[in-house]
């Protein structure tokens, strides 16, 4: 997974990289509230790991603001030696799905962590996954739309079933050419760009099947549901939410 940290303490975040980076995952780590949110807002994490005193504001206050700008529910598990009764509370209720007290003991911080992976992607063992009109065979690695298979590549077909698996997420080109090309970011970026542009094609992303593709400016894609529009009606921007 990728892993953003917030950490003011330069010990204390490079402990918490080295246990995440034993387990094979990747960890970026900021020393402000400010620094951390650019950086969550332009970049592509999984998962996000807080400590709540932090120079320039709170960690609360920083998951607030998360929660209020990011449209997807990110999995967040604050690590602080605050842990008070109402502290955890505070964390909870502002958005939090776990919480820790340090210093951080690595088996139960992986876990956690592990528990978390399994709790936001409950469909990774399915065989059959249902999208709208779209169904994909993991096992056969087959796509249908309206009960016809579609002719993909399997790049195609690898490209195709990690954005049904993150719709609604920013998803930046260094993670898509990281997670379905399995390369690192200084490959070119363009090869993402062909792949998407195709995809729209052939997986016939439009009001009509109910997704679409969408271009965040010198960012990403995102794969958005949208409203199905009736035979003659005219096209919308407007992404609605619509029920696997």
């Amino acid at each position: 997974m990728r892993i953003a940290l917030l950490e003011d303490e330069a010990e204390q975040a490079q402990h918490i990289q080295s246990i995440l980076a034993e387990k094979g995952h990747h960890c970026d780590a900021f020393g402000t509230g400010q620094s951390f949110l650019s950086a969550v807002q332009h970049r592509s994490y999984d998962l996000l790991v807080l400590d709540w005193q932090i120079p320039d504001m709170t960690g609360v206050d920083v998951l607030r603001q998360i929660r209020a700008q990011l449209d997807w529910p990110i999995p967040v598990v604050f690590l602080t030696q605050r842990d008070g009764e109402q502290d955890i509370v505070q964390a909870l209720d502002a958005g939090a799905d776990d919480y820790l007290s340090k210093p951080a003991r690595p088996a139960e911080l992986m876990a956690r962590i592990n528990a978390l992976a399994r709790r936001t992607n409950p469909d990774a063992d399915k065989e059959i996954l249902a999208y709208g009109p779209f169904r994909i065979d993991t096992r056969s690695r087959i796509i249908t739309l309206h009960g016809d298979a579609l002719t993909l590549t399997d790049k195609d077909f690898d490209l195709t079933l990690f954005l049904f698996k993150n719709q609604g997420r920013l998803l930046t080109r260094d993670v898509l050419l990281e997670r379905v090309w399995g390369v690192s970011r200084d490959i070119n970026t363009r090869t993402v760009d062909t792949h998407m542009s195709r995809l729209r094609r052939r997986l016939g992303l439009n009001p009509e099947n109910g997704f679409r593709i969408k271009t965040i400016y010198q960012r990403g894609y995102r794969l958005e549901a949208m409203a199905v529009a009736p035979a003659g009606a005219p096209e919308t921007d407007e992404p609605q939410a619509l029920d696997a």
